[in-house]
């Protein structure tokens, strides 16, 4: 058996103001701190340890990650920054109050912009200080692989091959490997490993610091997937019979 740690960052400065944040860089809360102190003690108390990591290269990952590492004693280990594992780019919707936003256009064009699979927000001109062009860590990024704005449909896009050129590999030589990133770009992992339907993984919820335990056979078909609590229990997660499968909505289907 393989296993798998998907954790969202903890609560971040513009999560606790209700802004979208995207690619714009911003750090954790005192209580995004103490929730990822929180994940390390969910893992250790369940006995799950750690061989590699992976992570995006936005300020609040990488710190849930280097907390949570510190507390389980395991700073030590290989630690891969990937921008693939950002979250989902919100155009020009980045730094905006989402409550504002929805009343300059609407509740039901914002909850397009948020919750669709492949409606993307209103894309940023290269030349909008938000922009990331000029951001020094994606000084060796294609242009062209620079995203003005996303939809869940582009994020997973861009995830996937992470996960298959690094994560998965991983993974097949035996690696226990924890992935700290984005609710967006990890709801892109969740998507490929469970094959799950365009209409149901938008609202998908992975809370902030709250560890997602996949295990995975040996071709890395989810065996069990499931969110630790405390006093050792979890949340089973299933997804709705697919039409068509006769099965769950996972990639064993």
């Amino acid at each position: 058996m393989h296993r798998l740690i998907l954790l969202r960052h903890g609560q971040s400065v513009w999560n606790a103001e209700d802004r979208f944040t995207g690619w714009t860089d911003v750090g954790l809360t005192d209580r995004g701190v103490a929730e990822t102190r929180q994940a390390a003690e969910l893992l250790k108390a369940a006995g799950i340890d750690v061989d590699v990591a992976f992570t995006s290269v936005l300020s609040r990952a990488i710190e849930t990650l280097h907390l949570v590492l510190r507390d389980m004693d395991r700073l030590w280990l290989p630690v891969h920054k990937h921008w693939r594992l950002n979250e989902r780019h919100y155009g020009t919707l980045q730094g905006l109050n989402k409550a504002e936003t929805a009343e300059r256009h609407g509740a039901e064009q914002v909850f397009q912009w948020r919750r669709s699979w492949d409606i993307p927000p209103p894309p940023i001109e290269p030349d909008d200080p938000r922009s990331a062009v000029a951001d020094r860590r994606y000084a060796g990024l294609a242009r062209s692989n620079l995203p003005r704005g996303e939809s869940l449909k582009d994020t997973t896009a861009r995830v996937v091959p992470f996960w298959s050129e690094a994560i998965s590999p991983a993974l097949r030589l035996g690696a226990r490997v924890l992935v700290s990133a984005h609710g967006n770009s990890l709801r892109g992992l969740v998507k490929h490993l469970d094959n799950v339907a365009d209409r149901d993984i938008p609202l998908f919820e992975i809370p902030t610091s709250r560890p997602l335990v996949y295990e995975l056979g040996a071709d890395l078909t989810p065996l069990r997937r499931y969110f630790l609590g405390e006093n050792g229990a979890v949340e089973e997660i299933t997804w709705p019979t697919r039409e068509g499968t006769g099965g769950s909505s996972s990639a064993a289907a």
